[in-house]
């Protein structure tokens, strides 16, 4: 195929998708998977979309798990659900007719619980995390508020990244919560504790001084040192600078804070659809993953709740479970 036809009908259409509102992570993906199937087809000799069949799109899974990069099943998955999004594109330019991606499974993926802290760890990372380290005097005293504040707000409001980066000083409402502008542009409320709070209000007149280094000024609600909105890249910095200096073990990112907030939402009693709500998912289904629960919680259920538990037999005379 063309190499600059392929590229103009994939520049329109991650165009077309950006005008949807999809995000540039997912432009990001959508392009480089894109590209790496192009690469493909001129090396089978492919010379148009109308010539693209369904043994390309299989000879190109098996390029990617076995050839390419050897993808795992979620990686698969990601790749051909980006091929079908753009063969429904070509159809709908005349430019291809069926979808030839329509017919192709991908891989059965394992199911994987998401990783969480334990809520010791969470709070040895919000009570310590933000603090002056060792050897760091100088700057910690321009770093810690703002740092401290990221944590709480992680936290407190089970955030993605790009969401907290993409706060603005309006999106801060007088009654504790945030607007949030979620994935697609869809905005919901997130509810922020009185931690969480303290330390946005102890993280603000800082910000406000930083804001004045930048020409024109951000209304980022966190921003580095030069007065810029803060990056995705820094948010993962500070989380990992947090857990170092807290001492957790545990490794973990933003986005385990944010599985933590399901989960300990849900062993506290909170119901299944609010923390949809809280999350911002689309289906109920994507949350129902946080109900799993850990050993120990299982352990303690089950202990208040079966006649012939190790806590029903303790309660005998003879340490066995009534019969």
């Amino acid at each position: 195929m063309s190499r600059g036809t392929f590229h103009a009908l994939l520049d329109a259409f991650l165009e077309e998708l950006k005008l949807r509102g999809r995000s540039p992570h997912t432009l990001r993906a959508y392009r480089s998977d894109l590209r790496d199937f192009a690469e493909l087809l001129g090396r089978l000799g492919v010379a148009s979309p109308r010539q693209i069949a369904l043994i390309h799109v299989r000879r190109w899974v098996q390029h990617r798990r076995e050839e390419g990069g050897r993808d795992g099943e979620r990686s698969v998955a990601r790749r051909l659900s980006a091929l079908r999004t753009f063969f429904k594109y070509l159809e709908r330019q005349g430019e291809l007719e069926g979808n030839p991606a329509a017919l192709v499974r991908a891989p059965k993926r394992r199911a994987a619980l998401p990783k969480v802290f334990a809520q010791a760890d969470v709070d040895r990372l919000l009570a310590q995390g933000a603090a002056p380290a060792a050897g760091e005097r100088g700057r910690a005293p321009r770093h810690a508020l703002r740092d401290r504040a990221v944590l709480e707000v992680l936290y407190s409001a089970g955030l993605r990244v790009a969401e907290l980066c993409a706060l603005r000083l309006t999106d801060l409402r007088d009654d504790g919560t945030l607007l949030v502008h979620g994935k697609r542009r869809k905005q919901r409320l997130a509810v922020l504790g009185r931690p969480a709070e303290r330390a946005l209000t102890a993280w603000l007149p800082q910000r406000a001084r930083l804001a004045k280094l930048s020409a024109p000024a951000s209304d980022a609600v966190f921003l580095n040192p030069g007065g810029r909105p803060l990056s995705t890249r820094a948010i993962h910095r500070i989380v990992a600078r947090g857990l170092r200096r807290s001492g957790v073990a545990a490794p973990g990112s933003p986005h385990t804070l944010r599985h933590s907030f399901a989960t300990h939402l849900l062993e506290r009693g909170a119901d299944l659809r609010t923390v949809q709500e809280l999350l911002g998912h689309e289906q109920v289904t994507t949350t129902q993953i946080y109900t799993h629960l850990s050993g120990r919680r299982l352990r303690e259920v089950y202990d208040r709740a079966h006649p012939r538990s190790r806590a029903a037999a303790a309660k005998t005379p003879s340490g066995r479970a009534p019969r």
